[in-house]
């Protein structure tokens, strides 16, 4: 009887010790004042605000083409051949289509006119914005386009679908005009639209005023002037949004692979007949989508998608000659896609990550195992890469974490990294729950050792 008093008195005792333990354990002596305490319970809130919308983030790629490093984020130059050394075109990229990842660049960050190039952001918004059979009508603006134009007269009306083919295998301006008065109302407005969906795309230093790229400028009412326009690396980021991102990718691409369409007005009582002068579909196998320009500031310019042995290449020129020298640009896009195809393959660097279990301070269990979430694709990981490429393998994990932990908690990461740039970041997650201890655990284990003796 006195050993069963003996115990009712000591769990009482450790009852009463552990309440004004938890008591005084509760409060935070690292803060100084309320207001300081408050914030360290935001800032604690916000952090586990990131974390929960961490967690909810699907794995992806870094898009090269949509981060502050874009331009910056260059693959290191593998042997340059000297047919690049001596590109006609004042400039020139090539880039990965997958991750918009610069191969090769010349110039490519310079701010120049693009000329007709400029259509297939005025294609791809308009397969994104319009129906195939809304009806476009020639207006008094479109009527007065210079050539290259279809030539209909004022109040004709077309379907959408038939001008797409006049835009791009033809190049009409007045077809852009057209186009754009019937997505957007007016130019002005479609070229608001343009530019906004040009921002979505990564474009930082575009400026679209036109829908058809003639060389245009516009004097705002600051006195500022913009200036019709873009750079190599931003117009091959817009091609490989349209042929490889776009919900209407197939569409654009099987109108810019067309050779012949004809079609007639909605009256039926004219025809009109359409080719198409990307000439690099016939001289080069694999190509997926081209628009050609010229203006007489652009000079010659171009912009191809290219497939080879399941890579995709873009390949964007600006300022590519004048007259007479119409096919230098030929010439610069075989080397461009040469240099990608004969340097370039793709790799599985996927390295397999078992971490070890990470130590719980003050949990019920001493530690947890964690596990990377990988993504649907698994464990692989392909990059296009030459053999001057680095990839590196870090992993980021604590020594030990604070109880309370969740099944799923977010406690690390496993970064790759090409030539020092983190391209994929994979979590590294809580495979098991672990509580907090409190008094009742501390209870728990006083008398389980107290039992014991």
């Amino acid at each position: 009887m006195v050993r069963q008093n003996g115990i009712y008195g000591l769990m009482a005792g450790i009852t009463i010790g552990f309440a004004v333990w938890g008591a005084f354990a509760s409060v935070d002596y690292s803060a100084t004042s309320a207001a300081e305490a408050q914030a360290k319970a935001g800032d604690a809130a916000t952090v586990m605000e990131a974390e929960a919308a961490k967690a909810a983030m699907p794995i992806a790629p870094v898009d090269f083409a949509k981060s502050v490093e874009a331009v910056a984020a260059k693959a290191p130059a593998a042997e340059i051949p000297e047919s690049l050394n001596n590109l006609r075109a004042q400039s020139a990229v090539l880039i990965d289509g997958d991750s918009g990842r610069i191969l090769f660049g010349k110039n490519d960050d310079e701010f120049r006119p693009m000329a007709s190039t400029t259509k297939i952001m005025t294609c791809i918004l308009a397969l994104e914005k319009g129906e195939p059979d809304q009806i476009c009508t020639v207006s008094g603006e479109a009527s007065s386009q210079p050539q290259v134009h279809l030539g209909a007269a004022k109040g004709t009306e077309f379907r959408l679908e038939d001008l797409l083919y006049s835009l791009m295998l033809e190049s009409h301006n007045d077809t852009a005009v057209m186009i754009a008065e019937a997505i957007s109302g007016s130019v002005e407005k479609f070229a608001e639209e343009m530019n906004h969906k040009a921002r979505q795309i990564g474009c930082v230093n575009t400026c679209f005023l036109t829908p058809n790229g003639l060389d245009s400028q516009e004097t705002m009412p600051d006195g500022s002037v913009l200036t019709h326009g873009t750079t190599a690396y931003e117009l091959a980021l817009i091609m490989r949004y349209c042929v490889t991102q776009s919900p209407k990718k197939e569409k654009f691409i099987k109108i810019t692979q067309t050779q012949n369409h004809m079609f007639t007005d909605l009256s039926g009582k004219n025809t009109y007949s359409c080719s198409n002068h990307n000439a690099l579909l016939t001289m080069m196998s694999g190509v997926l989508s081209g628009k050609t320009g010229f203006t007489g500031k652009a000079g010659y310019t171009y912009v191809a998608a290219i497939e080879s042995e399941g890579r995709t290449f873009i390949i964007a020129l600006l300022g590519a000659g004048w007259p007479p020298h119409k096919t230098y640009k030929w010439s610069d896009v075989r080397a461009l896609a040469a240099y990608g195809e004969n340097n370039y393959h793709y790799r599985d660097v996927w390295q397999t990550i078992i971490p070890s279990p990470i130590r719980v301070e003050e949990g019920v269990e001493s530690q947890t195992p964690v596990a990377l979430q990988t993504d649907k694709a698994g464990e692989q990981l392909k990059l296009l890469l030459s053999d001057q490429d680095k990839v590196e393998v870090q992993t980021e994990l604590p020594d030990s974490i604070e109880a309370p932990v969740k099944s799923g908690d977010i406690i690390g990461h496993v970064d790759y990294l090409l030539n020092g740039d983190v391209i994929r970041s994979y979590p590294v997650c809580a495979k098991q729950t672990v509580a907090r201890r409190d008094y009742r655990w501390y209870l728990k284990q006083t008398l389980e050792r107290f039992m014991g003796n």
